[in-house]
């Protein structure tokens, strides 16, 4: 009986240290992600362009009869690429544009920030030139992802030998492709499948500002599509900021709180009834692990952490699941226990 215990002992240290290594390993993960943020956001954002570049691109030549081959990737590279450059350029200059044009307005804005921090506790609250001075550094990074996003375009074709050297055998390069194909399928289906409702949300969105009145109703349905992109508190802050402006533009507080009831209804009806019937168990995340990727990649990262932290807890979880000594973190982070189902179910 003693003996037995004995030679567990050792097993249980070994079990130990693993786990001390692996929690050390993961804060200095962690430190070096937010140590080394200014060149790593710009390189991830320019990593989930490109998957999106590919995935167009494939779409384009199986979909599109007429269209010659060899001009998908470069139509889906002049897509993705104008769309992202647009994207940039709506919220930095148009930021600033509508910051100019309600100035009929702002100091109103500036004194309901003003009670709204005093009520949270903030002792310096920011002005409305403040909260909008953050546009122009989003004209740099958008500069260095293109950049990125030229030199991984030129690069992509080696990306096949130089993921088959890293491994040994056939059987490891088969692995090794499906790895691929897996983090590829979970990216691209969470990117078409949440353009597809934050398309309706911003478009339906837009229809309810227009009947109301509200002014600047390109700018905040467009806000609204870039906010749906971040999960859980997205689409409820992104539809919530027109109604806040309504208050400032109307006379009267009866159209904003139509306004904001409309919206949030909108809100809830597509993420309740469209988002799980797009998404499905395409990403198999649970909701809990969610909201702290959320959490974890906006510390690290901010508001592009926040955009792309579904993508990279699909690419960790992926990852994750390939090797043994790590793989329970994958069904951990997975919705039902099993990351990927063509390999954990039966037939």
């Amino acid at each position: 009986m003693t003996d037995h215990r004995t030679d567990h002992r050792p097993d249980r240290g070994a079990t130990s240290v693993r786990v001390g290594v692996m929690v050390l390993a993961a804060i200095a993960t962690g430190f070096a992600l937010w140590a080394l943020r200014s060149i790593l956001t710009p390189l991830a954002l320019a990593i989930f362009l490109l998957l999106m570049i590919d995935g167009l691109a494939r779409g384009l030549a199986q979909r599109v009869s007429w269209l010659p081959k060899w001009s998908s990737l470069p139509v889906a590279i002049v897509i993705i690429v104008a769309l992202f450059a647009g994207a940039i350029w709506a919220v930095a200059d148009n930021a600033a544009h509508f910051a100019r044009q309600a100035g009929g307005y702002s100091a109103r804005l500036n004194v309901l920030i003003v009670d709204i921090a005093a009520r949270a506790g903030f002792q310096a609250p920011p002005t409305l030139d403040d909260l909008l001075a953050d546009a122009s550094p989003a004209k740099v990074v958008a500069v260095f992802v293109l950049i990125y996003l030229g030199f991984l375009i030129a690069a992509r074709r080696g990306f096949p030998n130089k993921l088959h050297s890293l491994v040994t055998g056939a059987a490891e390069g088969l692995e090794a492709d499906r790895l691929f194909e897996r983090i590829r399928t979970g990216v691209e289906s969470y990117v078409w499948g949440q353009s597809i409702i934050a398309g309706i949300i911003a478009l339906a969105s837009a229809a309810i500002m227009t009947v109301l009145g509200l002014q600047h109703v390109v700018f905040w349905a467009f806000l609204i599509f870039l906010a749906s992109f971040i999960p859980v508190i997205g689409g409820a802050v992104g539809v919530l900021i027109p109604p806040l402006f309504g208050l400032l533009q109307f006379s009267d507080i009866a159209r904003p709180i139509i306004m904001l009831v409309g919206l949030e209804l909108l809100h809830i009806a597509v993420g309740q009834v469209l988002q799980p019937r797009l998404h499905g168990k395409n990403l198999n995340l649970d909701p809990v692990v969610v909201v702290l990727a959320l959490a974890f990649w906006s510390l690290i990262w901010g508001v592009a952490g926040a955009f792309l932290s579904i993508p990279l807890t699909v690419i960790a979880m992926a990852v994750l699941a390939e090797f043994r000594s790590t793989r329970w973190i994958a069904v951990l982070l997975s919705s039902d226990g099993q990351p990927y189902a063509e390999v954990d179910r039966p037939a």
